[in-house]
């Protein structure tokens, strides 16, 4: 397998919108496609000038389907031992939504140590006030409260 996917392998090319029939015309009709079926549907005939519908022709590259945007093979994330396994020339990961604050603050640290792209590390500034609220530490849980 190939270090990073190149570019040309993995980007799709010139994907039109797919649009539902007359849904820029009335508001109560959404955009999300759905098939034209009518007798005298221009867009079911294919007429030219009226929008596209979607056919195998559109589908993306074998080599592409599953990749993230960045060229890197997507991997979902956990805990800590999830980043053991990871190349980080060909896979980014994603932490799972579920993760706290403190576990994420471990993962991005690992993953910056081991050069690993993540691909949803939040903002960094959620990790410094973290490490501020360490630095202050919390009351011993024997403490009275007055």
């Amino acid at each position: 397998m190939e270090k990073q996917f190149p570019r040309k392998d993995y980007c799709k090319h010139n994907k039109p919108k797919f649009r539902r029939q007359e849904s820029w015309r009335y508001k109560r009709v959404t955009d999300r496609w759905r098939r034209p079926h009518g007798i005298d549907s221009k867009m079911r005939k294919k007429v030219k000038g009226w929008p596209a519908s979607p056919t195998t022709g559109y589908r993306s590259p074998k080599k592409s389907r599953g990749i993230h945007p960045s060229g890197f093979v997507e991997t979902r994330v956990q805990n800590v031992e999830d980043i053991i396994g990871i190349d980080p020339e060909l896979q980014a990961i994603r932490i799972a939504r579920t993760i706290g604050g403190r576990k994420r603050v471990e993962i991005l640290t690992i993953a910056k140590e081991r050069g690993i792209h993540v691909l949803n590390p939040r903002t960094i500034r959620m990790s410094e006030d973290l490490k501020e609220t360490e630095e202050k530490g919390k009351p011993s849980a024997g403490a009275k409260k007055n």
